[in-house]
């Protein structure tokens, strides 16, 4: 077989381009989600914690006291922040892909012998 014609090489290109956006796409998801666990984890133990058992939070290298609710409400807004981003990275990852699904059919039609 000859060189591919220029319009495939270019979609070539193009899908190789889709095929980076949904790797970094996918690495952001999984790093979200794991900011998500973390997060869940941390607001579950402050919960757990009895009125009077002191809370410290990092920042930077110290730690520092914090009021108990207050914790509480920064993690779960930090938890909610986190749920959005997810569902968009979600929407993101999911159109990716359909547009690779519809790259791949596209080439896959050019490069087959054509009837008539």
């Amino acid at each position: 077989m000859s060189e591919l014609p220029p319009q495939v090489q270019n979609m070539v290109a193009q899908l190789q381009q889709l095929q980076q956006q949904l790797q970094a796409v996918a690495a952001q998801k999984a790093q979200v989600e794991a900011m998500l666990r973390e997060t869940e984890a941390s607001l579950e133990e402050v919960q757990k914690a009895g009125e009077d058992t002191p809370i410290f939070k990092a920042a930077g290298n110290i730690l520092v006291r914090v009021d108990k609710e207050r914790l509480l409400k920064e993690l779960q807004e930090k938890k909610e922040t986190y749920e959005v981003r997810l569902k968009t990275l979600e929407r993101q990852e999911e159109r990716l892909r359909e547009r690779l699904t519809e790259m791949h059919k596209k080439i896959k039609s050019m490069l087959s012998p054509q009837a008539g």
